[in-house]
């Protein structure tokens, strides 16, 4: 197959990654999340919904929360949600949930190498 017939190679998938994370953990988190390729991140304060009683039995004096929406590439979604889980597991009042949606399309070339973490030029960073 000669240059001129051959696909360009498909571009890498995008996935939404929704963090839980407590609110006063909320930057570490998004610094954690950088260094995954996470360019766009959008911040939602959130409580949660247990009650007092629960949470002074739990241990967990802090209801207040933050929601970290960020956009990931699909190749990099199970190493993010693995070592998110492991800081969840390891840091001190550190614990969340983390989940990923699949996005189904993006308007714009640049719109889609902003939030693929890419180069003009092609090349994906890190």
């Amino acid at each position: 197959m000669s240059k001129r017939t051959q696909k360009p190679a498909s571009p890498d998938k995008l996935k939404l990654l929704i963090t839980v994370v407590n609110r006063v953990k909320s930057e570490y988190y998004a610094d954690f999340l950088r260094h995954y390729g996470a360019n766009m991140q959008l911040f939602v304060a959130a409580e949660g919904t247990a009650k007092t009683e629960m949470l002074d039995f739990l241990g967990l004096s802090d209801d207040r929360k933050s929601v970290i929406i960020s956009v990931i590439r699909a190749s990099r979604a199970d190493a993010t949600l693995k070592e998110l889980q492991n800081k969840f597991d390891t840091v001190k009042n550190g614990k969340g949930i983390a989940f990923t949606v699949p996005m189904s399309s993006v308007i714009g070339v640049m719109a889609y190498r902003f939030l693929a973490d890419q180069r003009d030029d092609g090349r994906l960073l890190k």
